[in-house]
């Protein structure tokens, strides 16, 4: 067994992303970091572009590109701020809320495919970590 966390966690990080991504892909014609920002803009309508960047801890230009993809894709929708002349409001389209409804499945497929083979004691444990991980870097 391999004991070398940093390379696990960061080994770990990358098959699931190419997993989520593979199939956010095949499923829904969509990246998981689309599939991400819409999770955020539907639970969060009106944000700004910088709170999308702040959630999915992207620089200003990665978000940029994201939200004109997803634009393109007629996922969201902007709308001028009443508050911040500068900023953009943004909102999922009746497009973009359907992929949202479709991925909440895939989601806990994916959890539970995470979780198997392990107890609920065992899980508390990992989420406790991972957890505790996120806080302190």
């Amino acid at each position: 067994m391999d004991n070398r966390l940093f390379f696990l966690i960061n080994m770990v990080q990358r098959r699931m992303f190419n997993y989520a991504d593979k199939a956010c892909e095949e499923q829904l014609n969509a990246s998981v970091s689309q599939m991400s920002a819409l999770l955020y803009i539907a639970q969060h309508p009106g944000c700004f572009q910088k709170e999308i960047a702040a959630a999915l801890a992207l620089n200003k230009p990665a978000v940029t590109g994201l939200l004109g993809r997803m634009e393109s894709n007629g996922l969201i929708q902007r709308t001028p701020s009443t508050e911040d002349a500068r900023a953009m409001c943004l909102y999922p389209t009746e497009s973009g809320n359907a992929k949202v409804e479709a991925i909440k499945p895939m989601i806990t497929d994916l959890n539970l495919l995470i979780a198997e083979g392990f107890s609920d004691a065992e899980i508390k444990v990992v989420l406790r970590f991972l957890n505790t991980m996120m806080q302190r870097f």
